[in-house]
């Protein structure tokens, strides 16, 4: 079973949707122990980020998630849910985010061509031996829904990267947690494939 956070964050049904495509069971919950008990841990998520950490709170899933990633259970971050790894975003200064990961999440800097919020299909410079692109060609394309986007702290952690207007950390992966900025559930039989590596982990 896939433990689906619900937060009242945007593309949750898209991401559950997809889950069941591959044959398994997704279920959306913030019930600490549904979500402890499952096997694998989703963090999906459109919109701010000082909203999505308020609601994070409120809900009280900030330890549950840390309980998680302690654990040792594989957990993916989606877009936003890539971003709420961090400790800060220049979205909401002020905000404090989960902090499991170490980099910045940075505005798309304006410039001439490129439109913020950037929405749209970009190929992805995959890392060899990264866990989630397993068979996935490099150079593949995948879709994107940003205005921020990640800088990390680490090389090591990034498994793949994309070109708009900045370079991208597109993907990053560190011990049992994975995240992506784009949408795997949205970006057709690549996606399908990165999200079928994740539930094979």
């Amino acid at each position: 079973m896939i433990a689906i956070l619900d937060y009242d964050a945007g593309n949750i049904k898209s991401v559950e949707k997809a889950v069941a495509y591959l044959g398994e069971d997704g279920i959306i919950t913030r019930d600490k122990d549904i979500i402890l008990s499952s096997d694998k841990v989703i963090l999906p998520g459109v919109g701010s980020f000082g909203d999505a950490m308020n609601k994070l709170n409120e809900y009280k899933l900030c330890d549950v998630i840390y309980d998680v990633v302690e654990s040792g259970k594989p957990f993916l971050g989606i877009c936003l849910g890539l971003q709420l790894l961090y400790k800060e975003s220049e979205e909401s200064p002020g905000a404090v985010g989960l902090g499991i990961l170490d980099g910045k999440i940075k505005r798309i800097p304006d410039k001439d061509g490129f439109k913020v919020p950037h929405i749209g299909w970009n190929s992805l410079d995959i890392k060899k031996g990264a866990k989630l692109f397993a068979g996935v060609t490099d150079n593949s394309y995948v879709y994107f829904v940003h205005s921020y986007y990640l800088e990390s702290d680490n090389p090591e952690d990034v498994a793949a990267t994309t070109e708009y207007s900045a370079h991208i950390h597109a993907s990053v992966e560190h011990g049992n947690v994975f995240a992506c900025q784009f949408h795997p559930e949205k970006s057709s039989d690549v996606g399908l494939r990165i999200l079928k590596n994740f539930i094979k982990i």
